[in-house]
């Protein structure tokens, strides 16, 4: 495994199951650092290390959810994957068809602009992210126009064809997203998201906005489409619940990096790191016989401008240990050949 909990099996589905096939996109040594500048001449004092090294792969229809407290930087590297953050540091190999591979990171406004149709996002907040003087129609079509896919009758065919996809009535087009709910606002946002039939989508908090009933029926929307078109997606979210639900594989992220990564059943079932656990362990049960022992974190997380040494997690650890985590970084060990790893000092290797 590389530094920074890694990889994982190509091209996983179905909870686990692998493929031989090559990874639709292969992150390495992802970094986004935000200068931090003080005083009337604006001179740098540091920086904040929000995403911080990150290695991962995500297969053809695979999901992979990116998990972690608030702060963690699982937004900042979603973002920064598809350029709207520049990344500090990395590559980003991205293979659109067999055979071909291109670094996303180091092609110029004019080169990313025709790989913008494979890559899209879903943003957090349904309200925010539409234009409110543009109706859903426009906001939809935007991109097919942009991109010389379609206009005129066929534009509007198409646009309604998505509305119906995603369960809106072909004849809301010409409405403003104040008309709508929390959902059906969420849902444009995924047509919007589907016009240019994306092989990726970034989910950013998709359904955190929502409602639980809602959410339940954005969630099987999403998987339902991602059945139909056979897209990958990678799933924000601060729900176990919903993660465990929705995902292929699981990154757990702490203070801008990766700490452990596997199939859902291996991290939600065999959790190795500290953190992991304590986040497990405060999933609600639904059932009150069903009781778990709570594991409770202690302290705040540190800053990202000024991380701890060693491991990042040590100040918050029950079983950190001084002289070793907090004066050495944990080498990523792998737990099986499933691709399930953690980056702690007490993981014992496969």
């Amino acid at each position: 495994m590389e530094t920074n909990v890694g990889t994982g099996p190509q091209g996983t589905s179905d909870h686990g199951a692998a493929t031989a096939e090559e990874p639709l996109i292969e992150v390495k040594g992802l970094k986004k650092y935000f200068p931090v500048r003080k005083g009337i001449l604006q001179r740098k004092a540091g920086d904040v290390k929000a995403v911080d090294g990150l290695n991962f792969t995500l297969g053809h229809g695979e999901t992979l959810s990116l998990v972690g407290e608030s702060g963690c930087g699982k937004t900042t590297a979603g973002r920064s994957l598809l350029r709207l953050l520049e990344p500090t540091a990395g590559s980003a190999l991205y293979r659109p068809s067999p055979g071909k591979t291109v670094d996303l990171f180091k092609l110029d406004k004019a080169e990313l602009r025709s790989y913008r149709r494979d890559l899209q996002i879903i943003f957090q907040d349904p309200y925010a992210s539409l234009n409110p003087r543009v109706t859903v129609g426009n906001a939809i079509g935007e991109a097919l126009r942009v991109h010389g896919v379609a206009k005129g009758k066929e534009l509007r065919d198409r646009v309604a064809g998505l509305l119906a996809k995603v369960g809106l009535r072909p004849d809301v087009s010409n409405r403003f997203p104040h008309e709508f709910s929390g959902g059906q606002r969420q849902r444009v946002g995924i047509a919007r998201a589907l016009a240019l039939s994306p092989k990726l989508i970034v989910c950013d908090e998709a359904v955190s906005a929502l409602d639980v009933s809602i959410q339940a029926q954005v969630i099987n929307l999403l998987k339902d489409l991602q059945a139909e078109m056979g897209m990958s997606y990678i799933f924000i979210a601060h729900d176990l619940s919903v993660v465990r639900y929705i995902s292929d594989r699981v990154a757990v992220m702490y203070l801008g990096r990766i700490v452990e990564i596997g199939t859902v059943d291996d991290v939600f079932d065999n959790p190795q790191h500290p953190y992991t656990q304590a986040l497990l362990s405060a999933i609600p049960r639904a059932n009150p016989a069903e009781r778990r022992e709570r594991i409770p974190l202690t302290g705040d997380v540190p800053s990202p401008m000024n991380p701890p040494s060693g491991c990042y997690f040590h100040t918050r650890c029950a079983a950190a240990e001084k002289g070793l985590c907090d004066a050495q970084y944990p080498e990523p060990r792998e737990v099986n050949d499933r691709g399930h790893g953690a980056a702690c000092h007490f993981v014992k290797p496969a």
